[in-house]
């Protein structure tokens, strides 16, 4: 045990270096009982209308919610309505501020439904339910390296929580409860004696919340194929879990290679219920990618590495939230997309020259979102932010009904009308025409800028980034147990 707190400390040594400076979140100081100690902060794009979907994103160790901006999900926010919660561990809580997810020292309540980290984070989703009008049943969830390892946990603890998860670099929920267990796990490689059956891991996600019976998460999972941290092996692993969650096989239902990356499909009926990246030469990392021909992201640093692909993007995708295919959903589509003008306001008054901004998702990708005014055609897009210029002071002063329609590569439509009023006999002119964002990525064609982590050195330490001791060794010190929230 002596040793493993000797290599913990020269990791610290070794990986906390300053990260760059980065647009500032907002703290939220207030969100519940707050039983796993963490800190909240959010990003709310402008001008968020209610009804809007949530991503949590987790970091890994030596990393705060701040290092993990560079990773895109609020230009994404931007461009397509949805709202970011950043959690962020306390180092009084892990050493390294890894989130837990094998406990600590012993004590298994982070790992419980309703205890510890995982009521904490739960917390924070209520929080923006109740403050922003979230859509509780668009919640999702993304994770790196121990943040991934814990995103499992989200996913396994709260399935009724969260519609899908991202799991990057991470490790099957339940796989450890001890310090030299997580390492084990990390190293599956090494311990094939870690491995279960399907049934085993799948059972171990059923008992986190006994009586629950569907629907479950659906489940992304990144990994490199040269990824000394957490071995590549976990991914497989991971595989059986969850398919079985599904209550389907482990054989791919379709897979393709795009650039370095092998892209896997599990289906459950017409559905892709688990999608797996396998990124060829990547270590322990973040894929990124700057000719990504679907999004450009990114530059490579420690923990994220430029293999073409924007793993930001894709695990939007296959969330929902924005369109563009590219791998998010694949199989049969049988879901129609969703579509919600967003800008102007429906109700409110126009004048002059008008910005109309529709955010529309797909669990398979959205082909285009055509837009009417009364009933006649103002222009289609394709792209993501859905943008359309339109003059006011061409139609008459008055009741106007704005009409979105997005359409899926399956061929289903959804619509969603605004009506709005237009004033101009006042001379009026240039209401309402700024992007939501206040001015941020307006151009829907350009790229939004993308993923990057702090500039770190790598070396022998790594083989602890994602357990970070789990602050089991130590927590006996802070003299308190976390338990289930009264």
């Amino acid at each position: 045990m002596h040793r493993i707190a000797v290599a913990i400390a020269l990791g610290v040594s070794i990986v906390a270096v300053a990260s760059p400076a980065r647009a500032q979140l907002v703290q939220v100081q207030s969100f519940g009982s707050n039983p796993g100690a963490l800190d909240m902060y959010e990003y709310i794009p402008k001008n968020l209308p209610s009804g809007r979907p949530l991503v949590v994103v987790l970091h890994g160790c030596t990393q705060t919610a701040n290092d993990m901006l560079g990773a895109g999900w609020d230009e994404l926010a931007d461009a397509n309505q949805f709202a970011v919660v950043y959690p962020q561990q306390r180092s009084a809580n892990n050493p390294l501020t890894c989130f837990n997810w094998a406990g600590e020292y012993g004590d298994p309540a982070n790992m419980v439904r309703g205890q510890g980290e995982n009521e904490s984070i739960v917390e924070m989703v209520d929080k923006e339910i109740s403050a922003h009008g979230i859509d509780r049943n668009h919640v999702y969830v993304v994770g790196f390296s121990a943040g991934a390892a814990f995103t499992a946990v989200m996913l396994a603890t709260w399935p009724d929580r969260f519609a899908a998860g991202a799991i990057m670099s991470g490790v099957p929920y339940r796989c450890a409860s001890s310090v030299q267990g997580a390492y084990n796990c990390q190293q599956m490689n090494q311990h094939p004696e870690l491995e279960l059956t399907p049934q085993q891991w799948g059972d171990l996600v059923r008992n986190a919340d006994k009586g629950y019976a569907g629907p479950w998460p659906r489940v992304q999972i990144w990994h490199g194929s040269s990824d000394g941290t957490v071995a590549p092996q976990n991914q497989t692993e991971l595989v059986k879990q969850w398919t079985n969650v599904f209550a389907t096989d482990q054989t791919p239902d379709a897979t393709e290679t795009i650039g370095s990356v092998t892209r896997a499909e599990y289906h459950a009926g017409s559905q892709t219920v688990v999608e797996t990246f396998l990124v060829s030469n990547m270590s322990h990392a973040v894929c990124v990618g700057t000719k990504d021909p679907q999004y450009p992201c990114g530059k490579a640093g420690a923990y994220f590495a430029d293999d073409g692909m924007c793993s930001t993007y894709r695990a939007a995708t296959f969330f929902g939230l924005v369109g563009g295919g590219g791998g998010g959903g694949g199989g049969t589509d049988t879901q129609p997309p969703t579509v919600q003008i967003v800008q102007p306001s429906s109700g409110g008054t126009v004048s002059g020259a008008v910005t109309i901004v529709v955010a529309a998702g797909d669990d398979v990708g959205v082909t285009h979102v055509d837009v009417a005014i009364d009933g006649g055609s103002i222009g289609t897009s394709t792209t993501a932010p859905y943008q359309y210029a339109w003059d006011t002071a061409a139609l008459a002063d008055g009741a106007h009904t704005i009409t979105a329609i997005a359409y899926d590569a399956a061929g289903h439509m959804t619509s969603d009308d605004a009506m709005v009023t237009s004033s101009n006999a006042g001379g009026g002119g240039g209401g309402g025409g700024a992007h939501p964002d206040g001015g941020h990525g307006a151009d829907p064609g350009g790229e939004l800028p993308g993923c990057g982590c702090r500039s770190t050195s790598s070396g022998s330490s790594a083989s602890w980034l994602l357990i970070g001791a789990l602050w089991m060794i130590r927590s006996a010190r802070r003299g308190r147990r976390r338990t289930h929230r009264a």
